[in-house]
């Protein structure tokens, strides 16, 4: 793992206050020391993301994880404005871009299709691992470890219990990934890292 100790949460959600499921997740994040939670509609309504202060967030943890619903097979647009402002050319990438190094990157996403429909076979003819490819090419060429997603799959039909569930799950994945107890090649072995948390997170 690279500089810096501890996990920072990159959340977008353009319509935060009409979403259930995030409305919890996000919580979880916050329980967790170590785990800096940071909201970025919140902090840049106007999009206008201040790099400098970015990078060092970067800097100052060795995880990072990118917090949001899937959008037409991808991020909110922050996210994508965040990763073209922020992800420079010779601090990120390129032959002297070393800053992220070492650090783990993963997603966590909230979806209303099942997860059924995420397969070759399925209504959207990809894994959701598959159409997150951009999204791991990008951690490869700055030379961090790509996980596979957290994903809340079926959203629209979850009842608060399981949403409930999703969270307490959100919350241990966290505290196990920031005291480094997460198998990482078991886990690529998954589609997501909340298909078996119990196989994943290895005791203390």
């Amino acid at each position: 793992m690279g500089s810096g100790t501890g996990v920072l949460v990159l959340f977008a959600h353009p319509a935060f206050q009409r979403s259930r499921v995030n409305r919890v997740l996000s919580e979880a994040p916050k329980r967790v020391e170590g785990v800096t939670f940071h909201d970025l509609y919140e902090a840049y309504p106007d999009f206008d993301i201040d790099v400098a202060t970015e990078q060092e967030l970067l800097l100052a943890h060795g995880s990072v994880v990118l917090q949001h619903p899937f959008f037409w097979y991808s991020t909110p647009a922050i996210l994508k404005e965040w990763q073209d402002l922020v992800l420079e050319h010779g601090w990120a990438y390129g032959s002297h871009g070393t800053a992220l190094r070492g650090k783990t990157l993963f997603n966590v996403i909230t979806t209303g299709g099942r997860e059924d429909a995420y397969k070759p076979e399925g209504h959207n003819r990809f894994t959701m691992r598959e159409l997150l490819a951009p999204i791991e090419q990008t951690a490869r060429l700055c030379g961090m470890r790509f996980l596979p997603p957290f994903v809340a799959h079926g959203t629209h039909g979850m009842t608060p219990e399981e949403i409930e569930a999703h969270g307490r799950d959100y919350e241990r994945l966290l505290e196990a990934i920031r005291d480094g107890l997460v198998d990482v090649e078991l886990a690529q072995t998954y589609p997501r890292l909340n298909a078996d948390l119990d196989q994943i997170v290895r005791r203390p």
